[in-house]
């Protein structure tokens, strides 16, 4: 498929769907809407192109969902009540609300007779019974999402019934669709209540004990968003019938390690790092990227260490040490 001249509407555009308009942009696609709950964003939005069209609207009602929908090609569905670990497990009754949003944009792309959706899941869909030993040499294949079901939180619960709803609206109503998993996103705009931009900021503002959630040795691996736009838009080039794909890295990096690097390319060594009790998620999560490397020709461009660099160098340049400092412990849970 070929976006150019499509319409083109993104649902919540803060982080990634910040980075997807810049590449849609030079796609010469004909019309991009953003669709977000807030005007939070608005501003910075409207700061890329003259021709975005910004709408505040509440996706999770219908109504809303159907009006926002009209007259749209392709629906990037990339929004959703979440954050990093410490929401994901501790804000549960807040993410369970994506069970709606999910239900209520898919419903208005058949009432708008929109030609292809693809809908942003994430690494939690997988079961956490296999994510449990981190000594295990593991990745994480697609297939593995399967019965038994044991998704990560509610969160990953959400984007599950995503997936296997987007795959049944193929099979009765015809509504092509591209899925894409996501593993552990980082990159400018990200949130600081997600791993590699919380290590960042309690660098940037010399947090002593510097504090780990976890025992560190977690296994992850983290992907930079330029990375995942591009296998965004080769999943909605290729994918109809809502196949699941991988979009991460196969570094296996331990959270401490991770924590080095960030504190290292920061010129940072504090006196004490501790290891909370605080959530910290599964033990072993890496992802096999085979099939996204068969069906789309994806691989990542950046390592953890060059994502990092670029990062953090943003990170230094937009932001406020004093604001951070200040605001840290509600950055890190999203609130």
């Amino acid at each position: 498929m070929n976006l150019r001249n499509k319409r083109i509407l993104i649902t919540g555009a803060s982080f990634i769907g910040h980075h997807l308009i810049e590449s849609l942009i030079k796609k010469s696609v004909r019309s991009i809407r953003v669709v977000n709950l807030s005007n939070k964003h608005k501003e910075k939005i409207l700061s890329l192109s003259q021709d975005i069209e910004f709408l505040a609207k509440d996706l999770r009602n219908i109504d809303h969902a159907t009006q926002s929908l009209k007259n749209i090609d392709i629906v990037f569905h990339l929004a959703a009540d979440h954050g990093g670990r410490g929401y994901v497990a501790l804000k549960q009754g807040n993410t369970a609300s994506n069970f709606l949003l999910d239900g209520s944009v898919f419903k208005a792309c058949l009432i708008n007779k929109v030609e292809k959706i693809f809908f942003a899941s994430s690494g939690c869909v997988y079961p956490n019974f296999l994510q449990n030993n981190p000594t295990t040499k593991l990745f994480l294949k697609e297939t593995e999402v399967k019965p038994p079901y044991d998704a990560d939180n509610l969160y990953g619960w959400a984007k599950l019934m995503g997936e296997l709803t987007l795959r049944q609206y193929y099979k009765d109503f015809g509504l092509k669709s591209a899925v894409a998993r996501f593993f552990t996103v980082y990159g400018p705009y990200a949130s600081e209540s997600h791993a590699v931009m919380a290590s960042i900021a309690k660098a940037y503002v010399k947090q002593d004990p510097y504090k780990i959630w976890g025992n560190g040795k977690q296994i992850r691996n983290w992907t930079y968003v330029e990375d995942i736009v591009k296998g965004i838009l080769l999943a909605v080039e290729k994918i109809d019938d809502a196949t699941p794909v991988n979009l991460g890295t196969q570094e296996r990096t331990k959270v401490i390690d991770m924590v080095n690097l960030i504190n290292k390319s920061m010129g940072y060594k504090p006196k004490k790092i501790v290891f909370t009790a605080m959530p910290s998620g599964p033990k072993n999560r890496v992802a096999n990227i085979s099939l996204a490397k068969k069906i789309l020709g994806w691989v990542p461009k950046y390592t953890l260490k060059q994502g990092v660099k670029k990062t953090v160098a943003w990170y230094i340049q937009n932001k406020d040490p004093k604001k951070i400092r200040q605001n840290l412990d509600k950055l890190l849970m999203h609130e």
